[in-house]
């Protein structure tokens, strides 16, 4: 029997999530839509691409170390669906432009799957989306 390898270990376990990482929030970072909402809420980047790096690696099968409440973290930020498109476009191109298929587009669904349940949260706590 063929042993079935993680989503972790096939894009690199925690290395190449950071490398992802550090070049999807570099793109962030720059966006005029996203890129404010970030700069004023993260003073310190690495401890931040760590904390994601956390978030991630239980997501797609490596260890679980996140324990931050994601959704709540993004309550007040009154971010609307503009926010979801722009985070979820850089996201996809960053996902192809570090990535293989299929891991790229495993990804991608997770981050729709995130995106579709932060709506939902939001809505149901009367947060614009």
């Amino acid at each position: 029997m063929e042993k079935v390898t993680s989503l972790y270990d096939r894009i690199g376990q925690r290395s190449g999530l950071i490398k992802l990482l550090n070049h999807f929030y570099a793109d962030v970072r720059q966006h005029k839509v996203i890129g404010p909402i970030f700069e004023s809420k993260v003073d310190n980047w690495p401890p931040h691409i760590e904390k994601i790096a956390d978030f991630w690696s239980g997501l797609t099968g490596g260890p679980r170390n996140y324990s931050g409440g994601m959704p709540w973290k993004h309550m007040s930020l009154g971010i609307g669906p503009e926010h979801f498109e722009a985070w979820l476009g850089l996201w996809q191109r960053n996902c192809i432009n570090q990535l293989d298929e299929p891991e790229a587009s495993e990804l991608v669904q997770i981050a729709l799957q995130i995106a579709v349940r932060l709506k939902t949260i939001l809505a149901q706590h009367d947060q614009p989306i």
